[in-house]
This record gives structure tokens, sequence and C-alpha cells, in this order.
């Protein structure tokens, strides 16, 4: 589930222990020159910051700072996390650049995020607002998921693909826009061999 069921620090040991894995028996050292892990340690301590409570003048001042420097994380890797998104320990985010996501996303744990993915609000009425996503889901390369949608458990969600209908657990989606093609899931997309 979300970060708020551990703390900031197991979370990012689960993010790094994510790249390690993909890694593929390079060392910690080259593993944390990733910029998707730059990213992630910004968005776990400022999450944790905002989180906490603190008085109202020390929490201001240090998420004024954590904001500076996560526009500075974007600046340099493209990839933008606000601190009020709730995203799930082990998050892996595979290449550099482009990676958006609204400050009220909702991402489960164990999750792959590629480049060039969207994650935001959209839509009219009673489907306006922003997707909660499941454990264990892939995003393909240049995926757009938005709207007030659910993505499931153990999803994925193919490259190119704009998904604004809810998908339940276990499914394959693909298209422009979105429909579910089989059942096989994500299973064999987030774990290297």
């Amino acid at each position: 589930m979300p970060a708020a069921t551990v703390s900031w620090l197991t979370a990012y040991r689960r993010d790094v222990a994510r790249y390690t894995e993909y890694a593929g028996g390079r060392s910690v050292t080259q593993v944390l020159t990733q910029q998707g892990l730059w990213a992630l340690f910004q968005y776990r301590l400022a999450a944790a910051v905002y989180a906490a409570a603190w008085p109202g003048p020390i929490k201001r001042f240090a998420l004024l700072w954590l904001v500076a420097w996560q526009k500075v994380i974007e600046i340099t890797t493209g990839i933008s996390l606000p601190y009020t998104a709730l995203i799930g320990p082990g998050l892996y985010i595979g290449h550099f650049g482009n990676i958006i996501l609204h400050g009220e996303v909702v991402i489960g744990s164990e999750c792959n995020l590629s480049q060039g993915v969207t994650i935001g609000v959209s839509g009219r009425g009673a489907r306006r607002g922003v997707p909660q996503i499941g454990d264990r889901v892939y995003i393909g390369t240049n995926a757009v998921v938005v709207g007030g949608i659910t993505i499931g458990n153990d999803v994925l969600v193919g490259a190119n693909t704009l998904v604004i209908i809810d998908i339940p657990d276990h499914c394959t989606v693909v298209g422009v826009p979105g429909a579910i093609v089989n059942h096989n899931g994500s299973q064999e997309y987030l774990h290297p061999r």
C-alpha cells in the first residue's frame, strides 16, 4: 500500500532494492547514479516531512526548501513526484525523464513507471479526478493514466496506452483508448531474469 504504511527510509530501501535487482549484480554505488533514485529520495523525504506532526512554521520552512529541491530534481531528471502523492515502497522508474504525477495520485507497492508516463487529473462529472493504482502495476513507455479511475493489482499498461476506465486485477490493457486484451497481467514485466 502507499508509503504512509512504512517509514520513508524503509520505503526508500525497498526502492533501492528494486534498482539493485534490475542492475544485475552492479554495485550499490552504480545503482545510486540512477536519476529515478534521486527523484525517489527527494520524494520520500519531502513526503515524510509533509506527513509529520511538526509545528506549523518549522514544517512550512522545511517544505519550502524541499519544494526548491524538488524543482531542481524535476529540471535535472524530468521526473515530477509531488510530495502530496502517495507512492508505495519499491517503485522502479526505468529510464530518465518525463514522468509526471498529479499531487493526489495513489500508487501501490512494487510498481514500475517507464519514461514518458503521465498520471493525472481528467474526466467529467463523477469520472473527474486522479487515478488510484494498485500494487505490482507496470506502466509502459508514454502511457497516460487519467481520471477518477482505479487500476487493480498486477496490471500491465502497454506502451502508448491511454487509460480512462477502471481496470480490474491481472489484466493487460493497450491502445487508445485502452482496452483489456488479456488477463496475463504484469508478473513477467516486474522482475528481471
